[in-house]
């Protein structure tokens, strides 16, 4: 089976880049044969290709550059022809609007991963979903029954993302307090962590309106924020500093901007928080879990999938610095429950290896797309 994917990104940016990655890696000896067609350049065309995947680029440009988009869907439908391709699977929803064209122009049948929850259908969704797809793939229960309820109705699998657990190891990176020298981290007191694009979507500010009530109890805490930040929302950061300066917490607050290697990052904080608003899946919940780290969450979306509140996490509502305080007050007030939580954790990221991923997400092409199996 030779299947073409169809990707917007070039850039390991978030969790929708690393499920690729992950694809790439582990489906390469799967039975199936990939081409990735990149709608733009960046640093992992050649990554992919370096793992001995066919890999080009066709710049696709905005909607809006009607004359770049319409010839980005010919090309590839041409080379998705001369490929002598199985069928086209589209990465994300924006990605189904010039790769599903490109699949009917191909004569193909095009499968598309969902890799968000459309809760208020807009209407770029509504345009993807009206262009045919065998199947629209979804990461989450949230994102299946949103999806469903979207006309024309298309099949809504589900197929969760993996996470590389070889890597989220705690036994393969630096102890935490090792991690913190390492990193130039305050040695002492409790760290609270998140990691995430900046965004306001992804409740960082939440985070930092709860400090205060945290340091009330523990006056040595500190707050760590991994992520750099988005195209689509560049004045975030400055809101988030603005909000750190207004509650006098500069010394408090680290803001260590975008980093590779997060699973240290994550090492040094003894508390990982994930303060989202209905958060499609949260691969990055399930990075903190394998390390055995106690985790909060949103009541809502993807987390709710992931973590069973007061087992092997906490969910507290988006937006409630107040709750989100709480929360974080019970892990570091009572020991003993946050080790069982840490431990109960690892337990659960084992659900979600890479390997079950990419199985599960082969499978169901196959399964939409049974002719060419």
């Amino acid at each position: 089976m030779k299947v073409v994917v169809i990707m917007p990104l070039a850039e390991l940016r978030g969790g929708g880049e690393m499920m690729l990655w992950d694809l790439m890696q582990q489906g390469r000896n799967a039975g199936v044969e990939w081409l990735v067609i990149f709608l733009e350049h960046g640093p992992m065309v050649e990554q992919v290709r370096a793992l001995g995947i066919d890999t080009r680029v066709v710049e696709s440009g905005r909607l809006r550059e009607v004359h770049r988009f319409i010839a980005a869907v010919f090309r590839i439908a041409s080379i998705a022809r001369r490929e002598r391709a199985d069928m086209i699977v589209n990465w994300m929803w924006i990605t189904h609007i010039c790769g599903g064209l490109a699949a009917m122009l191909a004569g193909l049948p095009s499968v598309w991963y969902q890799l968000e929850v459309p809760y208020d259908q807009p209407w770029l969704v509504r345009l993807a979903t009206l262009v045919p797809a065998r199947a629209i793939v979804t990461l989450s229960k949230d994102g299946k029954e949103a999806q469903a309820r979207i006309w024309p109705h298309r099949p809504t699998p589900l197929v969760y993302p993996g996470v590389s657990l070889d890597r989220f190891n705690g036994s393969t990176v630096p102890s935490p307090a090792e991690a913190r020298r390492k990193l130039g981290l305050p040695l002492h007191g409790p760290i609270i962590g998140i990691v995430g694009r900046l965004q306001r979507w992804k409740g960082i500010h939440v985070l930092v309106e709860a400090m205060p009530k945290v340091l009330q109890k523990y006056p040595d805490a500190h707050c760590l924020v991994v992520g750099g930040k988005h195209n689509l929302e560049p004045d975030y950061e400055d809101f988030v500093k603005e909000k750190i300066t207004a509650l006098e917490l500069q010394d408090k607050v680290i803001l260590a901007g975008l980093q590779s290697n997060v699973p240290e990052w994550m090492q040094a904080m003894d508390v990982f928080v994930h303060a989202s608003d209905n958060e499609p899946f949260g691969i990055v919940i399930i990075e903190a879990m394998a390390l055995g780290k106690p985790v909060i969450a949103g009541n809502g979306g993807g987390p709710t999938e992931i973590i069973t509140d007061g087992k092997n996490g906490q969910l507290t509502p988006y937006g409630d610095a107040n709750a989100l305080a709480d929360a974080i007050l019970r892990y570091l007030n009572d020991q003993e429950f946050a080790h069982n939580a840490a431990i109960a954790a690892q337990q659960r990221a084992l659900d979600f290896s890479t390997e079950r991923y990419v199985q599960n997400f082969i499978n169901t092409l196959r399964s939409a797309v049974p002719s060419v199996s």
